[in-house]
């Protein structure tokens, strides 16, 4: 992103964007479209491994992953809109009028900020189970279900212990995508591994 907006949308958020705003709005635009996509993947996963005896394990798993990303998601379309919006709006305010605006906004940034946490927690409870089926019945390599247990509990430590320190949470922004990407090609050049069905 041009500018990171922070756990709160402050004041001088709006200057830093409004200097090629356009392009703001679109890598925004790319960033939650970017949790759909991580969504629609997990789901086609879903797909090709809900069987019997694994799907104990990878329907929830897979299932909090989801909820975690569209509630991740939804909190960033408010920072898109609010970021967006807020430097017309605040353009000519006075620092009186800014400081009026912005506590106008509060109470939903503070809301916005809790999906946040909920997001990461939810999405790394999912990392867990998911990576438990992928160990227990060995449907991928055994060094990536362990890799995604750990994701999953580096995830929710981070949010647990460290919750107002979000800059501390980015790298693992990056981690996910990385997953997501060697998941991918795992599944693309190796296949998946599925045990005997028992329906």
């Amino acid at each position: 992103m041009p500018h990171h907006i922070g756990e709160y949308i402050e004041a001088g958020d709006f200057a830093e964007i409004g200097k090629n705003v356009w392009f703001w709005i679109w890598m925004y635009r790319v960033h939650i479209f970017g949790w759909v996509t991580m969504g629609v993947a997990i789901f086609a996963f879903v797909s090709m491994t809900s069987l019997r005896p694994h799907r104990v394990l990878v329907i929830p798993g897979a299932g909090m992953i989801i909820i975690g990303t569209f509630t991740l998601a939804i909190a960033s379309a408010f920072f898109y809109n609010f970021g967006a919006e807020g430097v017309g709006r605040t353009a000519g305010m006075s620092p009186e009028e800014l400081s009026i605006y912005l506590n106008s906004i509060l109470s939903t940034n503070q809301y916005v900020t809790c999906f946040i946490r909920f997001g990461r927690i939810f999405s790394g409870v999912g990392f867990m189970i998911l990576g438990a089926a992928l160990v227990k019945w060995k449907i991928v390599s055994s060094w990536l279900g362990w890799f995604t247990i750990l994701f999953g509990l580096v995830a929710m430590c981070v949010i647990l212990f460290i919750p107002v320190n979000f800059e501390v949470y980015k790298p693992l922004f990056h981690i996910k995508a990385l997953w997501l990407v060697v998941m991918g090609v795992t599944i693309l050049t190796k296949g998946i591994q599925l045990p005997q069905s028992n329906t």
